[in-house]
């Protein structure tokens, strides 16, 4: 990972991509660092990830509720100012929401397991 100077990030100023789930839609206002990658994600009334996922990531809930769901069976629920935290390789998860959410992702080369 390399030094990320100072700046301010106008996220209305970021294109939205979208990136269709099992069911509904997500929508990414992603930035690219070397080895750390920001995201605004939103996901629609409904979302389902359409995969399980290994990387880790800082998630944090700006708005909504949804839950992540692991692979062993149990299921998170984080609402409006919630945050879960893990590293790469500990968890596969997946996010789902009934209603819609606005997330905080975060992650990264910082989060690689170390052994």
């Amino acid at each position: 990972m390399s030094n990320v100077e100072f700046q301010t990030i106008d996220w209305s100023q970021v294109v939205k991509t979208e990136h269709i789930g099992e069911t509904g839609i997500a929508f990414w206002q992603t930035l690219q660092f070397a080895g750390l990658r920001v995201r605004i994600v939103e996901y629609s009334k409904g979302y389902l990830a359409d995969h399980w996922c290994e990387k880790g990531h800082i998630v944090h809930c700006l708005e909504g509720e949804f839950t992540s769901e692991l692979s062993d069976g149990s299921e998170h629920v984080l609402k409006q100012g919630m945050t879960y935290i893990v590293s790469d390789d500990l968890s596969s998860h997946r996010s789902k929401t009934q209603n819609g959410v606005k997330l905080l992702i975060i992650d990264g080369d910082f989060l690689k397991l170390t052994q």
